[in-house]
């Protein structure tokens, strides 16, 4: 079936009774979820631990594969895999976004193509030469022809970000715009490769520039992965069969799915950083800091000289302080090579429940 991808905005009636009662659901929660970040103190503590994981599930996707303990080695070491590398890369990127459009209040085709070129530096930049298709993994068979002539890919992509910037074009709910464009992005597929990682950094980062989230901490990657198959199958179902209905309520239960776990993990986070608080204080008084507690829940692991450089401390005092806190059980001291790193136990066991959500109860999340 030849399949021709139209300019935005979609012909169709969208937002039908079914999917305006899930917006106002998933709407509902979001609100809940921008509230609840305030609580923490220092939002780079959320943006850094939270930012980990939607990079380690959005490189998944594309079949990244790497464990936490990888990546949390990747902030305070060099010689890490190759794998946890394209991860860390995708962190420096979604960071990026985040700069970009609270700079610019817009997110534009130059800002799009400046994350692709972090996400996969290698091949970054539109597509210029024909032979792109859509593979089924299983069978090889191509399932869907993206636009080939560099000109219409330009051209789809300036109305994309129309689509994204100018609120006339469309009179849409922010998530339901966000459904829409994302399904866009991925069908006009611009680069030669990142195409899925920087689509969904834009899923966010269009959140937070609606004013739907105060900071980029709800990551979707996590509910994509899970339903990879329902993900690829609704979008093909757009392109056949024009089933948007479908496609938005997927990404509809996705935004209230991940922020039912972003909430639950964001309460986690600030109970824990409480408790450490307290006990820090009581027993070491004269090391106590909020920037100490800003360090150790920013970063998962550290190292003395890590600490001793972010906390701007002599690295006798970083070595008295981190083994007072490892003797007190807040933190595991561990090994690698001839180096010595701490882990902040409780926020570690707070992000493995993160990455397997199975261990929640889903009907007391909120």
């Amino acid at each position: 079936m030849s399949f021709s991808l139209a300019p935005l905005p979609v012909p169709q009636m969208l937002e039908t009774k079914t999917v305006l009662r899930k917006t106002t659901s998933a709407g509902r929660l979001l609100a809940e979820l921008k509230g609840v970040a305030l609580s923490i103190p220092n939002q780079n503590v959320l943006i850094d631990t939270l930012s980990i994981q939607e990079a380690k599930d959005s490189s998944a996707i594309e079949n990244i594969v790497t464990t936490q303990d990888e990546l949390f080695m990747g902030q305070i070491f060099e010689n890490i895999s190759p794998a946890a590398k394209e991860v860390r890369n995708y962190i420096h990127a979604l960071r990026k976004g985040i700069e970009l459009i609270s700079r610019h209040k817009l997110l534009t085709v130059n800002h799009i193509c400046e994350i692709q070129g972090m996400v996969e530096s290698e091949k970054p930049g539109f597509r210029k030469l024909p032979g792109t298709v859509l593979r089924n993994a299983a069978t090889r068979e191509v399932v869907y022809t993206p636009p080939q002539h560099p000109d219409e890919i330009v051209a789809l992509m300036g109305n994309l970000e129309k689509f994204i910037n100018d609120e006339s074009m469309a009179d849409l709910d922010p998530l339901v715009k966000m459904a829409v464009l994302h399904y866009q992005f991925e069908s006009i597929h611009p680069f030669y490769d990142g195409n899925g990682r920087t689509g969904r950094i834009i899923n966010v980062l269009y959140l937070a520039l609606k004013g739907l989230l105060e900071i980029p901490v709800l990551y979707l990657s996590r509910h994509i992965n899970r339903t990879r198959p329902d993900y690829y199958r609704l979008l093909q179902e757009v392109r056949t069969h024009g089933g948007w209905e479908a496609w938005v309520l997927y990404m509809l239960d996705a935004v209230e799915q991940t922020t039912r776990h972003t909430l639950r993990s964001i309460r986690e986070i600030h109970a824990a950083m409480l408790d450490f608080k307290h006990r820090v204080r009581a027993a070491f008084p004269k090391i106590y800091s909020q920037d100490l507690v800003n360090h150790l829940f920013s970063y998962p692991y550290t190292t003395i000289g890590f600490y001793e450089r972010n906390l701007g401390v002599s690295r006798p005092s970083a070595v008295k302080y981190l083994n007072q806190l490892a003797g007190t059980g807040l933190l595991r001291c561990e090994k690698f090579g001839r180096e010595y790193y701490f882990v902040n136990i409780a926020l570690c066991g707070i992000l493995a429940k993160i990455d397997d959500p199975g261990t929640w109860d889903l009907e007391n999340l909120n």
